[in-house]
């Protein structure tokens, strides 16, 4: 009876299952990546729409995300890979070279892709150069304060428990909530422009 109410969660596994393998893992990684970025754009968006009646919902912003998204998956794809064979350590057993990973982690890929981000969606939405840059240079630090509060805890569960094939999307099911900030950070409304308005 038991395994009978399991059983569509069995044939769901099967079916999913070649999606995190070999090439298709490389799709599965990137539009993943890009779904969930739009979903905390959506997810955000929903909020200000209850917070400013008015305001609608914006689907090129989200398109925005998912592009964003699309293209930051690639990079996740690849860098764990270089990351595991760099430090190939998981488990508890091997938790000094798995803060190692961590670290690298945090230096290296969290800065390269809040700048990825802040250029590339300015890019998409016409900002120049310059405009995004200096947007670049408000929000970054907020960015990775939050950032450092939120990615090592997530990433020691992905480096401990979670195996090599499976850690993008790991991260992206974390990514949703961070999606929503991100979200927030790039677009929210100064304080003295919600007064005047």
């Amino acid at each position: 009876m038991v395994s009978g109410r399991w059983h569509w969660v069995r044939g769901l596994w099967a079916a999913g299952k070649p999606l995190f393998q070999g090439r298709a893992l490389l799709v599965t990684n990137t539009l993943g990546c890009g779904a969930l970025m739009a979903a905390g754009d959506g997810a955000r968006q929903t909020w200000e729409i209850r917070a400013r009646p008015g305001q609608r919902f914006n689907p090129l912003r989200s398109a925005s995300m998912f592009a964003m998204g699309c293209s930051m998956g690639p990079f996740l794809h690849y860098w764990y890979l270089w990351l595991d064979r760099l430090l190939p350590a998981s488990g508890l057993r091997s938790l000094p070279s798995v803060l190692r990973k961590v670290l690298v982690d945090q230096l290296v890929a969290s800065p390269l892709l809040g700048v990825w981000y802040f250029l590339g969606l300015g890019w998409l939405e016409g900002q120049t150069l310059e405009e995004s840059h200096q947007e670049l240079r408000d929000k970054f630090w907020e960015f990775y304060k939050a950032d450092w509060c939120v990615w090592p805890p997530a990433q020691l569960v992905n480096f401990l428990f979670v195996p090599s094939q499976f850690r993008v999307t790991y991260i992206n099911g974390v990514t949703l909530g961070w999606d929503t900030y991100l979200s927030y950070l790039k677009y929210r409304v100064p304080a003295m422009a919600v007064e005047q308005s």
